[in-house]
């Protein structure tokens, strides 16, 4: 009884955060907003197969120096569904430790990132899993450049790029591995854009180092931008279980900020931040930008035909004088959801792992279950020790709870004689029974309160189990070999199903027939709800009643047997 009343108020709560999201999404504070700029199409676009939006250039302003306030425009023709990339846009292949990237030739923009250490898929271990890809459905792309001010000229994310190879492999013994692309302008002003790998970690760091060359001092700014579709997933696990997709950005001032589609359509981000950072989050993987911590920049967000979304920031304008070089720098993330490498990369980007209003117990959830899986080196034996721990901790709040209802149960005999005595008469009925429960002292709402304060740690930890990219993949025993998919053969709900079943049979029947035939029916309706659930969530629902029924078990029988001592 206590997982069903727990499951009745995790709906109630879940119904509530909804309404609360709608709440503040209508009538809530939104991000700091731009008026929507005009669409331009005057501009000649160049063949590329990501087309994207690309801030507009910094001109002086009064007091000459560079204006730092852009419109973006989208001027590239719309992708179509499933186009392989354009011929004429090659590519440069990257294949370090961790990666096998594909950057373009045309705007030196990141169009295919796999993911060496993580597979496509259970059934494909040869393959590894791709987070990004120029083509929609699920169109996912990286994409930076230069904007120059009147006068000077620079390489956009469309600008073709000369390359020395179009193959890149971080060789053995070697820890550092650097790819340039070259531009150059009439002028004389060169950009090298360099991508800078190191081994062991996902961050790469991307530079475009001006060179000015030309007869007059060059003005640009450096921008970023993450352009994706919304997640296409027609799998049954996909529609049940609501994962985000969707932007974020983290700023000193307000922290871990949520930039969803709907958003983007409705107003254009426009806000200075210093730092920070800028993400794309899908279940489990993250691609980012991360400016230099220093360096006070723009946020901004846009909309582009074909659903495809823009999240960007750009520098403020600068001046290089003639014969004078700069570099802009910046890292670029595309990688799995591992918070303790996320965090060394950047302040906050470990909240990529979005465990929602209770992260501040989520995130100590995960710290426990991670060491204990460092001990027994399988993550479903650790979710079964870590259930077995909270149950432990909240053994005293369960212990009164299952001895109220073990006192209601002994009691139903004597319930049941008052109502065959009273009859329709409710006002008499629930007095006589309030007399009775007084004189007994049971507490007919005594198992609630210790049920309620328990309800955020096991909220937690289900939000733990469904955002941990650690168990992506990751076996149990025998037929389950991943925790992060359903139960291939449903065993482990038809073993749920049955504990929800022992578990009613344990505590009184609802005095109400009809609620009596509904609770009956709940083990049938969550056995079919979870048995599209990831096996890993299964799991712990099945560790946790079994121990409740022990538990309950043993709590009744000592009262049981108290009752016929005395």
């Amino acid at each position: 009884m206590d997982n069903l009343r727990l499951i009745l108020f995790f709906a109630l709560a879940f119904i509530l955060m909804m309404l609360w999201q709608a709440w503040d999404k209508d009538y809530g504070g939104k991000p700091q907003t731009a008026a929507p700029s005009e669409m331009s199409s005057d501009k000649a676009s160049t063949t590329t197969s990501v087309p994207g939006a690309i801030p507009s250039a910094p001109t002086p302003a009064g007091d000459g120096q560079p204006s730092a306030v852009p419109s973006i425009t989208a001027d590239s023709a719309l992708p179509k569904a499933g186009a392989e990339s354009q011929p004429t846009a090659a590519s440069v292949t990257v294949r370090t430790d961790l990666y096998t990237m594909e950057i373009g030739t045309v705007g030196g923009n990141v169009l295919k990132v796999f993911l060496n250490e993580y597979p496509a898929s259970l059934g494909d271990q040869e393959n590894s899993f791709q987070l990004m890809k120029p083509e929609i459905p699920n169109l996912f792309v990286a994409q930076s450049g230069l904007i120059a001010g009147e006068g000077s000229f620079a390489p956009s994310h469309e600008t073709p790029y000369r390359v020395n190879s179009h193959s890149y492999r971080l060789e053995n013994g070697a820890d550092q591995l650097s790819v340039d692309l070259f531009w150059t302008s009439p002028e004389g002003v060169k950009v090298t854009k360099r991508f800078n790998y190191q081994r062991g970690s996902y961050l790469v760091t991307v530079q475009h180092i001006v060179e000015n060359g030309s007869g007059q001092p060059w003005v640009g700014r450096e921008y970023r931008q993450l352009m994706r579709t919304p997640a296409v997933d027609d799998s049954a696990a996909s529609k049940l279980l609501y994962t985000y997709t969707g932007g974020a950005i983290y700023s000193g001032e307000k922290k871990y900020e949520k930039i969803d589609f709907d958003d983007m359509q409705e107003s254009k981000l426009s806000r200075e931040v210093k730092g920070g950072w800028i993400a794309m989050l899908q279940h489990y993987f993250v691609g980012a930008w991360i400016p230099p911590a220093d360096q006070t920049g723009t946020f901004y967000t846009n909309v582009l035909p074909g659903e495809r979304y823009v999240l960007g920031a750009y520098t403020p304008a600068l001046t290089v004088d003639k014969g004078a070089s700069h570099t802009f720098s910046s890292g670029f993330v595309a990688s799995p959801k591992l918070q303790d490498e996320l965090k060394a990369i950047s302040t906050g980007l470990d909240l990529t792992v979005d465990y929602g209003w209770l992260t501040v117990i989520a995130q100590p959830i995960f710290w426990l279950l991670k060491q204990i899986q460092g001990v027994v080196v399988n993550w479903g034996v650790a979710i079964i020790l870590l259930t077995l721990l909270i149950k432990v901790l909240f053994y005293k709040l369960s212990e009164a709870s299952y001895k109220s209802m073990a006192n209601m149960r002994r009691m139903t005999p004597r319930i049941q004689a008052l109502k065959d005595r009273f009859g329709e008469d409710k006002t008499r009925l629930n007095a006589a029974m309030m007399e009775l429960y007084k004189k007994e002292k049971i507490n007919p709402l005594g198992g609630c309160l210790p049920i309620v304060v328990q309800i955020p740690v096991f909220i937690s930890l289900y939000w733990v189990l469904l955002e941990s990219v650690e168990l992506r993949q990751a076996p149990f025993v025998f037929w389950i070999q991943d925790l992060s998919t359903k139960d291939p053969y449903f065993v482990l709900p038809l073993i749920m199903g049955i504990s929800m079943f022992i578990q009613q049979k344990l505590n009184p029947a609802p005095p109400d027939p009809m609620q009596a035939k509904i609770m009956m029916a709940l083990p049938v309706v969550f056995t079919v709800f979870f048995a599209f659930f990831p096996s890993g969530l299964v799991l712990y629902w099945v560790t946790n009643n079994v121990l409740s029924i022990a538990q309950q078990w043993h709590i009744t029988r000592q009262i049981e047997n108290a009752a016929a001592r005395a």
